[in-house]
């Protein structure tokens, strides 16, 4: 096993489909020149060449619809948005075109495209380069929809979306690029669709995705000082969703606590909420609870950001309540 940056997995997952695969190429704003604005394209523009990493203006509509008439044709394209804020600019050709084109085509033509780049804050960038996009394609059909949290399921999962038939949403964190987390050596491949449990537990199930796992780990650490035990699960994908392992969980702890950063009406936690009591509400022994971001735009005060977002006590409070303990 090797440690490298979460910046650094990106890389090698996509280098090492595009050694594998001739027909893959990189697209977007400064991937190639300037090796990426989150350096997630180090080295790539001088092995593969202008043809296979391809800089582009800054007209996200255009150079998506691009790819997505390249996917048509029979290439892989993946288009990297330097941050997914700037996807809403190119969503008519995501929704209308990539996500419906198989089905408008009677199978006549499949779209293997990955559209990937940061989503949500990333410290004081203010309300209209903070909003987290995860709920919002998650509830298209057509798409599938990968978070992944760490480095090793970064590479794993990215290598799996490229590989994938189906256009798919593979959503990052700018605070996250720097991260450093183990990877083995040679090539493997992660499975989408399925949740991963993090840590087992016994007394409340924690659901989460993205880079708030690193703050449902800080709750469940100081949670356990406490004697509390917390079975965590980092969903990984939230389009398809794990629900049986979600439920399976559910079952054994009987209390459900879950955390995303996302506004609260029509959320991940409202799904995962929905078919838990669905299928598991004999064995609930409280009240499912969901944190969330405030139903507000994103200020750019760090005050204000902190009162915005989840944060480990939020998580503390929230398990405390469904387990009935007064602290």
């Amino acid at each position: 096993m090797r440690t490298i940056q979460f910046r650094e997995a990106i890389a090698e997952a996509m280098s090492e489909e595009m050694r594998r695969d001739e027909r893959i190429f990189l697209m977007g704003e400064e991937v190639a020149e300037y090796n990426g604005a989150y350096k997630a394209s180090k080295g790539m523009l001088e092995e593969f060449g202008a043809k296979r990493v391809i800089d582009t203006p800054i007209a996200e509509l255009g150079f998506t619809g691009i790819g997505v008439g390249a996917a048509m044709n029979g290439l892989r394209p993946i288009i990297e948005f330097m941050t997914f804020n700037f996807s809403m600019v190119a969503i008519d050709q995501i929704i209308n075109n990539a996500a419906k084109m198989h089905q408008m085509s009677a199978g006549q033509f499949t779209i293997p495209i990955v559209f990937r780049g940061p989503t949500a804050s990333a410290g004081q960038l203010g309300a209209t380069h903070s909003q987290a996009f995860e709920s919002w394609y998650a509830n298209c059909p057509g798409l599938k929809v990968v978070v992944p949290s760490n480095v090793y399921d970064a590479k794993g999962l990215l290598k799996a979306a490229i590989r994938d038939e189906n256009p798919v949403i593979f959503m990052e964190s700018e605070q996250m690029y720097g991260d450093k987390g183990e990877v083995p050596e040679g090539d493997f491949v992660l499975p989408i669709g399925k949740a991963d449990v993090k840590r087992a537990g016994t007394d409340v199930t924690i659901v989460s995705f993205g880079k708030i796992m690193k703050v449902v780990f800080a709750a469940a650490d100081e949670l356990a000082k406490e004697g509390i035990s917390c079975e965590v699960i980092d969903l990984r994908t939230v389009r398809p969703i794990d629900y049986d392992t979600v439920i399976e969980s559910v079952k054994k702890t009987n209390r459900l606590v879950c955390v995303e950063e996302a506004w609260p009406l029509g959320s991940i936690s409202t799904e995962i909420s929905y078919m838990v009591q669905k299928r598991a509400f004999d064995y609930l022994d409280a009240p499912i609870i969901r944190i969330t971001t405030s139903d507000t735009p994103a200020a750019y005060a760090p005050t204000l950001m902190e009162a915005f977002l989840p944060n480990p006590a939020k998580v503390i409070k929230a398990v405390r309540e469904v387990l009935y303990v007064n602290k």
